[in-house]
């Protein structure tokens, strides 16, 4: 071979190299805020009556989409995160209610799975096969050892993802988390998680990554730090909610002996307290990727895994006027708050009305990437590209939307 032939040879590699580089450096990068337990009504861009005050939501909805028919694919936890890092329903893998949660009742339970299987090619693994950086940060709750954490479903780090689906020594240090390096004692575990996705998009920032950060917040235990929780006791004694009726008889599909109630006021103060932290959260990762620059690269998904506690273990938030709460197939079950903010895409404070769900964020991420899709995969959800680009509704497939909840709650 000639000298030129192997110059030529050389400039050519050097120049695909340079190429797939750039290539790299355009895609955007992806951070999704999933939010356990947080009802439709809770946030103030779906509800400006709300109780609760979340400025950094609402600013995020002022850039982006909000769909107002954003449904989860299950009324509990872990099918829905299921579903979201699947693009399919949880029923196909019998993932049909949290792992592995079964109440007793007139029916015996239904067969439940306590794992998203290794052989589901995730969401983080479709991204991390085309270059992009993938972190975890929060609450995982899709299999029972650590073989099935963040780290053996696509994720390069996994920062306080484990079995556990609420956090096991509370929200105060020290939180007893196998994959979170306890802090000093009494430090907020929101704003701890919110630290540690700070310090990831810093070194993360000169590559396209996805961020997924599951905050424990609002899921029970109900705590949250004094001062804040003081702050919605005077304010709801301001707003003179505290002699106001805050719970109503649950309806009951047949009479049982243990009839529960439900909140039918917002003004849980400690609940409360519980959402400004985690907006405060939001808003910080907000910040940070306009300090570094990467706001007008990075798209941000919004989303809570299914309604608002309504009905048993405090019964902190009301959904109203959306029928039922957590464990419920009625709206207030299923229907979350949901936001896509993507750059060049989505119009500023857009609003959309077509009935989505959960394993629509898998093909839409993908496609907002440029990266093929995995029908495959991906089987029960679409690409929501056109809607975030202001497509008419018909611009999808037609197809109707399923739940399959055969358990009590």
């Amino acid at each position: 071979m000639s000298a030129m032939n192997r110059s030529a040879r050389l400039l050519l590699g050097i120049l695909l190299v340079l190429l797939a580089s750039a290539a790299q450096a355009q895609r955007p990068s992806f951070v999704f805020f999933l939010v356990d337990d947080l009802g439709y009504m809770d946030i103030g861009a779906n509800n400006p009556d709300t109780f609760y005050e979340t400025p950094n939501i609402d600013r995020l909805a002022a850039r982006g989409m909000r769909f107002t028919q954003g449904y989860a694919a299950n009324p509990v936890c872990s099918p829905t995160r299921y579903s979201i890092l699947t693009g399919r329903y949880p029923t196909r893998a019998r993932a049909t209610n949290w792992f592995s949660g079964t109440r007793e009742g007139r029916f015996k339970p239904a067969p439940l799975a306590d794992r998203m299987p290794l052989e589901e090619v995730t969401l983080a693994e479709a991204l991390h096969e085309h270059g992009y950086r993938t972190a975890f940060v929060g609450k995982w709750h899709l299999g029972p050892s650590k073989e099935f954490w963040p780290e053996q479903q696509g994720f390069d780090v996994n920062v306080g993802g484990h079995d556990r689906g609420s956090p096991p020594g509370g929200y105060f240090a020290p939180w007893n988390n196998p994959r979170l390096e306890n802090g000093p004692k009494g430090e907020f575990l929101t704003q701890r998680l919110a630290d540690e996705s700070l310090a990831i998009l810093e070194r993360l920032q000169n590559e396209p990554f996805l961020l997924y950060l599951a905050f424990y917040s609002v899921h029970t235990p109900l705590q949250a730090p004094a001062e804040l929780t003081a702050k919605y006791e005077a304010k709801a004694e301001r707003l003179g909610l505290t002699d106001r009726p805050e719970f109503a008889a649950e309806e009951q599909a047949w009479p049982t002996d243990e009839p529960r109630r439900v909140r039918i006021l917002q003004k849980h103060a400690t609940y409360a307290a519980m959402v400004e932290s985690m907006d405060a959260a939001v808003g910080r990762v907000l910040d940070k990727l306009d300090e570094l620059g990467l706001s007008d690269s990075t798209t941000v998904c919004f989303f809570s895994d299914n309604g608002g506690l309504s009905t048993s273990e405090g019964s902190p938030t009301s959904n109203l006027p959306l029928r039922g709460g957590k464990g419920w197939t009625y709206e207030g079950g299923i229907r979350e708050p949901m936001i896509i903010a993507s750059p060049g895409l989505t119009a500023p404070g857009s609003l959309c009305d077509v009935p989505v769900i959960s394993t629509d964020f898998y093909p839409t991420l993908l496609d907002i990437a440029g990266l093929p899709l995995k029908p495959d995969q991906h089987l029960d959800g679409v690409s929501l590209k056109p809607l975030l680009e202001g497509a008419r509704a018909d611009s999808l497939p037609p197809r109707a939307l399923y739940w399959h909840y055969p358990h009590y709650s």
